[in-house]
């Protein structure tokens, strides 16, 4: 397979993937991000190197994020929360966090593929991305990707749209944000 092809499929399977997203819990997400007074975000593998990626925008606009794990992350309170991303929703350590945090009682969100994951005990509601995960589930959008590429990569992109519809929600001017970006580098 050569560049353009490669390219190509990427492109037409994220855009299969991310056009099956329920928009009403992309709002209730979005509603619960701009209500909650800090958010978590959790996740392993190349899954939270999205998800940092997704707490840094989240900071540039104002918005208190953290990854868990990290050394200066805050305590979680019941005003905060932790969104939740697997694929399968049986990530050892996610569920476990997210276990954890509903006892702080959180509010949690899981995005991820397998709607019976291990995490669904604890999770308030969760955004599908109905994309192939290591399970192989019947309902779900096919790759022809290497292991669960298709989830990372429409994660990070769903994260990106979500922060654009944050942007447009509060009438934010994207170039006032410059001065929270990184200026040591």
């Amino acid at each position: 397979m050569d560049y353009t092809a490669s390219i190509q499929l990427i492109l037409g399977e994220l855009d299969l993937a991310l056009n099956k997203v329920d928009e009403e819990k992309v709002g209730m997400l979005i509603e619960d991000i701009l209500g909650a007074e800090k958010v978590f975000l959790t996740g392993v593998g190349r899954v939270m190197l999205s998800l940092q990626a997704f707490a840094k925008r989240l900071n540039h606009l104002g918005i208190d994020a953290h990854c868990v794990g990290d050394i200066t992350e805050p305590a979680m309170t019941p005003r905060d929360i932790l969104i939740v991303a697997s694929g399968s929703g049986c990530s050892i350590v996610p569920v476990a966090i997210a276990k954890k945090a509903k006892e702080l009682q959180g509010k949690i969100i899981h995005i991820g593929s397998n709607q019976n994951g291990d995490v669904a005990e604890y999770a308030d509601y969760m955004v599908r991305i109905p994309v192939r995960t290591r399970l192989y589930l019947e309902d779900e959008i096919p790759s022809e990707q290497p292991m669960t590429s298709l989830f990372e990569q429409s994660l990070l992109l769903f994260c990106d749209a979500v922060a654009l519809m944050i942007i447009d929600n509060r009438k934010l001017n994207i170039k006032d944000y410059w001065r929270a970006h990184a200026n040591l580098e």
